[in-house]
């Protein structure tokens, strides 16, 4: 990473890399690089090793030295998704401008393979895209919802008679 100062903001942006998957598009990671807790710490490399891993563009945000990126992110996150003390804990994550959510929102994406729609992108090449899961629900959808044929009803009785001859004869072997 390479770490650049730029006035009052300071932030280190991983170099431009050709898998990144939308141009001038940077993922927003809100932390604290001298957090004092072991566990906000681990959320915050998980988060950015999963960024770094997947070659995605991001920038680091750290509200520990610098007052304007703490502000800018207390005031950004969505007012439902602060904590009961109204104060967002790191890591914090944001599309430019837009929020994404917080560690747990982040983890919950990646546990269902759905970090890319969760941060905004597109998927990478070669990877099944979200919109092919949502066309595949959709025609799953449209295949239960589709009207049962005359002839689709009959072999449904016949199956339930078969069941119901099957049970019978197994009772009178007992």
């Amino acid at each position: 990473l390479c770490c650049q100062s730029l006035g009052e903001t300071a932030c280190c942006v991983r170099p431009h890399s050709p898998a990144s998957t939308v141009a001038n598009m940077v993922i927003k990671v809100f932390l604290a690089t001298s957090s004092g807790s072991t566990a906000i710490k681990k959320k915050q490399q998980e988060v950015v090793g999963f960024l770094e891993a997947n070659k995605i563009d991001y920038a680091q945000m750290d509200i520990a030295s610098n007052e304007e990126n703490r502000m800018w992110m207390r005031e950004n996150v969505p007012g439902d998704k602060k904590p009961t003390n109204g104060i967002p804990l790191p890591p914090q994550i944001f599309n430019e401008e837009g929020y994404c959510g917080d560690y747990e929102t982040f983890f919950d994406a990646k546990e269902d393979n759905r970090v890319f729609a969760f941060l905004g992108l597109a998927p990478p090449p070669g990877s099944k895209s979200n919109a092919d899961d949502d066309q595949e629900d959709q025609e799953n959808k449209d295949e239960e919802d589709a009207p049962v044929t005359e002839e689709e009803e009959e072999e449904e009785d016949e199956e339930k008679e078969d069941d119901l001859e099957a049970e019978d004869e197994a009772e009178d072997e007992s």
